[in-house]
């Protein structure tokens, strides 16, 4: 058995109360990411395991970059998402470029939301792709599903579609201004549903810094999990990014932190944040796995110039609370 195993299985073993005792107090407590070699350069990673076992991921860069990994530790580079970038994108970004992709499989068909915008400005799109096969070059872009501008007071990027177990389609999305954002979405067209037009609104910080970003959400034992990316990223080895995660018994919310204070009042209970040589961990997405739910994630190698590189750890839900390991 494997030390990643073994360490899985003492895990698992343990009561809740030992697991809750776990949950990391100070930065040194943090795990490491799992190793994974080859091309590891990534920000903001969406990462699904095809039915041939291939792992397929998606990141921020150019027309939505591509790896491949047949053993979720040796990863390849692969070609943009978009071998052409479709033409409205530049309604939203002169550069043109799309961030945080968001890839999932429904009824047959692979589909990514995926952003379009600016740094540092609300002028925003989320858009949405459909593929059969999931593969770079294999995608119909469908346009636009949501938009924000200089008026607005959200922002339209990072998008996470969660269907519930009841059939309805949602889309959390959001980043900065006045926080993460959802809509319910028209399972039949991948857009906001016509007769359902509230926008919900699930995390924000009212005072101090606005930065929170990267919404999403999973539903474990009876709960609904928001997870999100918080303070500064995108700064090298002087960024703060970390994510926190709340519950909630509805998916609209409202969603709060191991000690009760609500997400829309800055609450969040820590998951991962900077230890070591590694800085800034969010951008993250979590996905299951076949031993596991896994939350993968970008950090900024403090060894190597802060390049951002991808970060994989499996996740223990026995207190209740997602600890990564």
């Amino acid at each position: 058995m494997s030390r990643t195993l073994r360490k899985r299985a003492v895990l698992l073993a343990l009561p809740a109360a030992a697991l809750l005792a776990l949950m990391p107090t100070t930065a040194s407590a943090y795990p490491n990411p799992g190793r994974v070699t080859g091309s590891v350069v990534t920000h903001d990673p969406s990462m699904i395991r095809t039915p041939s076992g291939q792992y397929l991921l998606y990141a921020t860069g150019g027309g939505i970059a591509s790896k491949t990994s047949t053993d979720r530790t040796a990863f390849s580079a692969g070609a943009d998402a978009f071998s052409s970038r479709p033409s409205w994108w530049r309604n939203y970004s002169s550069v043109p470029e799309a961030w945080a992709p968001d890839i999932s499989y429904h009824g047959g068909k692979y589909l990514m939301y995926y952003s379009v915008s600016k740094f540092g400005s609300n002028t925003s799109a989320i858009g949405l792709a459909g593929s059969t096969t999931g593969q770079p070059g294999s995608w119909s872009d469908y346009g636009t599903v949501y938009t924000s501008n200089s008026s607005s007071d959200f922002n339209a990027i990072d998008p996470n579609l969660f269907v519930d177990d009841d059939g309805k389609w949602w889309l959390s999305f959001g980043s900065w201004w006045t926080g993460i954002k959802m809509i319910r979405i028209d399972p039949s067209t991948g857009k906001q549903l016509s007769s359902h037009t509230t926008r919900y609104s699930l995390a924000s910080r009212p005072s101090g810094t606005k930065a929170v970003e990267a919404p999403f959400i999973v539903k474990r034992n009876g709960y609904y999990y928001l997870f999100a990316s918080y303070d500064t990223c995108c700064a090298g080895t002087g960024s703060t990014y970390k994510v926190k995660v709340g519950r909630a018994t509805g998916v609209t919310g409202p969603y709060r932190d191991r000690n009760g204070v609500p997400m829309m009042n800055n609450g969040g209970t820590p998951v991962l944040e900077s230890h070591g040589s590694v800085i800034g961990p969010g951008g993250q997405s979590v996905m299951n796995d076949v031993d596991g739910d896994l939350i993968v994630y970008h950090y900024y190698d403090g060894n190597d110039n802060g390049t951002p590189k991808l970060g994989i750890n499996l996740l223990n839900w026995s207190s209740g609370w997602p600890v990564a390991y």
